[in-house]
């Protein structure tokens, strides 16, 4: 990130900031007389064009047409994010409403995630996303199942990352309560702890064989377990308030908009860019230093959700280059916490609610 002081006085600083405040307020180009008449500079209108002239030069602003002023840059908005952004001071009712996630009766990490998003995109009035990135090791650390009928069965597992997982199995040999109780005693044995690379073919004979003459019902419930293990390794995205976006001009474009969420609903890119994140820390990404090319016009926020360690999600929000960043961090911090307490008194609580599918 390109944070450095390049040679910014203290008054190029508060110019900057003003100019990027003022941008992100009205969309609009800012002039020499905005800064005169709203900030507290000594100094005369000639000086301030002259120091706007500068920083135009350095790389913090652009002129979009010649008669009009300045709007922030790239740079100049990395700078503003790292350098002089201020804290938001959120409101009770915005305190409150993050505060009522602890109180909501969840179980899964899913409905979690997707819950946070939508508030995160209702309190900032830019979009959210929920992500829960891909894990190619995961693996299910408890089967159950439920008898239903001589034909069919729930699968239900725990996986690896605290998640519950449930699946309707259908049965070619009819199955009684008894050989569903002896099938999950035999899943838990064989598979407990392995990711689906690791179901090798002889773990799958030993099942075979110990099942009996049953043996054919191990087949139909692996079959199963590949695909449960399949789907959460892929990784999964949840976007909420897409329609927040069309309030913005920069998305008036409708070649671009439609690139944008045709980005959305493919969804890889977006998960691979916040699954590579190393940090633990809340990561901004403005216009091209996001790997998405169709996000030059726009910005990514997005916070990790981490529990003892590792990494169970994020949420994040995608608006446009001149999103109100404070209030975005803001937002995703107190969200986040949220999420971690969740989480763990969900598991002092004794775990997760089964989801089905």
């Amino acid at each position: 990130m390109a944070s450095e002081n390049r040679g910014l006085t203290e008054r190029k600083k508060q110019i900057l900031k003003a100019i990027v405040d003022a941008h992100i307020e009205g969309g609009g180009p800012v002039g020499s007389k905005y800064i005169l008449q709203n900030q507290q500079l000594s100094c005369s209108s000639a000086t301030i064009r002259n120091e706007m002239a500068e920083l135009e030069e350095m790389g913090y602003l652009e002129q979009p047409h010649a008669s009009a002023g300045r709007v922030p840059s790239e740079l100049g908005y990395r700078f503003y994010v790292d350098s002089l952004i201020e804290r938001y001071a959120m409101t009770t009712h915005e305190i409150a409403q993050i505060n009522d996630l602890l109180k909501a009766k969840m179980g899964e990490l899913d409905q979690i995630l997707l819950a946070a998003s939508n508030l995160a995109s209702n309190l900032t009035n830019y979009t959210g996303i929920a992500i829960k990135p891909p894990v190619s090791a995961i693996s299910i650390n408890k089967f159950e199942i439920i008898y239903l009928e001589s034909d069919h069965y729930i699968l239900i597992a725990v996986t690896s990352t605290g998640s519950v997982k449930s699946k309707h199995v259908h049965t070619a040999t009819p199955i009684s309560q008894a050989l569903a109780a002896k099938l999950a005693n035999v899943l838990n044995q064989h598979l407990k702890g392995l990711s689906a690379n690791e179901i090798t073919l002889p773990i799958i004979m030993e099942m075979e064989a110990q099942m009996g003459y049953e043996s054919s019902l191990v087949n139909a419930a692996i079959k199963v377990v590949y695909d449960l293990l399949n789907e959460l390794d892929e990784g999964e995205m949840r976007v909420s308030g897409i329609d927040h976006l069309l309030q913005y001009p920069e998305y008036s474009d409708v070649g671009q908009l439609q690139e944008l969420l045709g980005t959305l609903e493919k969804k890889e890119d977006i998960l691979n860019l916040v699954s590579r994140s190393e940090s633990q820390d809340i990561s901004v990404l403005i216009g091209s230093e996001s790997e998405v090319k169709v996000m030059n016009n726009s910005a990514l926020v997005f916070k990790p959700i981490v529990k003892d360690g590792k990494t169970l999600g994020a949420i994040g929000i995608l608006g446009p280059r001149r999103m109100d960043y404070a209030k975005v961090l803001a937002t995703l911090e107190g969200l986040s916490g949220n999420i971690t307490n969740l989480i763990g008194s969900n598991k002092s609580n004794g775990g997760e609610s089964n989801g089905g599918n």
